[in-house]
């Protein structure tokens, strides 16, 4: 458990670094227009949810799934690193696109893995302490970029991104060193199987977990929010920067919560992850309504950062619990998989919608139509635990 933290803190390091100095990278470096940079990012996150599902299809063999973690850990790592030599657009464009695809990969793995190495008693705990570490990685990752740039500049910086992602990859094969070895030899035929991960209790969790990625934006638009709400008082400048804290906020408290919530899981039985999911669900409701209310003042502004920050650090944890403790062993890494596409194209729809009515409508149509979906996710996990 201990090895997949570890590695889980050290990639998000390494991967943030790039990822902060992207735009600076691209824009001042290279010259290119802002719409390369979302060009880029747009591809890259949709073959990322692509590569996710193909390795949970890899990681239900227990022997493909440790070569597919120790693989995705190091090809990220080198492929992010690369970035950093790139001398036109195009160049930056296939490296992102080859190292998100696979960071894809591993995640089902790495999650299967964890499975693995852990009691189905403590899985709460361990995917708790693994979503901490990462949530940590996205802490300290842009802070370091900071300081490398300072000293070295922004190509340097993000070649330097090679030293904790290949750091991650060394946790990884700790991890797998104590992990005890698969008793069977034969490789598993490389199957899709959908079909039986929607069935009884997995499926679902898989339809109200698919309701609440719909309604799970990305935090650039809560950022914006607050900055909107902010400017009229403060100033754009001064807003922009409260609103960033208040992300740090959400980072830190997402940090905070994701161990917590992981042993609560543990401590409730059987139906504890889908009460903890449902109790992240619940936080998210109410950090959207408050958002779609709006407000000007900014301990109030804190207030459903802090409620998404609790609510992603135990929607997250409990979610991989839930799914380890209802998937058979043999389909282990499919329902990760499949879950980890759910996230992606949910992740992908909340954003494009929210944005949307936000432009047509209204910030508060947005929150309100995100506030819609958490409910409806909420209802269904209620409906879940009450069957299990």
């Amino acid at each position: 458990m201990r090895g997949i933290g570890s590695a889980s803190l050290l990639a998000d390091v390494g991967h943030e670094i790039p990822t902060a100095l992207l735009p600076s990278l691209l824009t001042s470096t290279l010259g290119a227009p802002a719409a390369a940079l979302g060009a880029i990012e747009g591809a890259s996150d949709a073959l990322a949810g692509a590569a996710r599902f193909g390795g949970g299809v890899l990681a239900d063999d227990p022997t493909r799934r440790r070569t597919v973690a120790v693989g995705g850990y190091a090809t990220t790592a080198v492929l992010g690193a690369a970035i950093g030599g790139a001398t036109s657009v195009w160049h930056v464009g296939v490296l992102r696109a080859a190292a998100w695809t696979a960071r894809g990969l591993r995640v089902p793995a790495r999650n299967a893995l964890l499975a693995d190495i852990v009691p189905a008693k403590a899985y709460g705990r361990a995917y708790g302490f693994e979503r901490m570490m990462d949530n940590l990685g996205a802490i300290f990752g842009p802070l370091l970029a900071l300081g490398l740039v300072a000293w070295l500049g922004v190509q340097w910086a993000i070649g330097l991104s090679v030293i904790p992602g290949l750091l991650a990859a060394a946790a990884i094969i700790y991890a797998i060193r104590h992990t005890p070895t698969p008793t069977r030899r034969d490789k598993v035929q490389l199957r899709i199987r959908v079909r039986p991960v929607l069935r009884g209790e997995l499926g679902r969790l898989m339809g109200a977990v698919a309701a609440f990625e719909v309604g799970n934006v990305a935090a650039t638009l809560l950022i914006l929010r607050a900055t909107e709400l902010l400017a009229p008082n403060h100033g754009a400048k001064t807003a922009t920067t409260i609103a960033l804290g208040l992300y740090t906020a959400y980072n830190i408290a997402a940090t905070v919560a994701s161990v917590p919530a992981g042993r609560l899981a543990d401590r409730l039985g059987p139906r504890g992850p889908l009460l903890v999911l449902a109790a992240g669900v619940a936080a998210f409701a109410t950090a959207y309504g408050l958002f779609a209310a709006g407000g000007t003042v900014v301990a109030v502004l804190a207030i459903p950062f802090v409620l998404a920050g609790v609510g992603i650090g135990a929607v997250e944890t409990a979610q991989h619990s839930a799914v380890a403790t209802l998937a058979p062993e043999d389909l282990r890494g499919s329902a990760f998989g499949l879950l980890a596409t759910v996230q992606s194209l949910g992740n992908l729809a909340a954003s494009a919608v929210a944005g949307i009515l936000w432009s047509a409508v209204s910030p508060t149509a947005a929150f309100t139509y995100l506030a819609a979906w958490m409910l409806l996710a909420l209802g269904g996990l209620l409906t879940a635990v009450r069957r299990s």
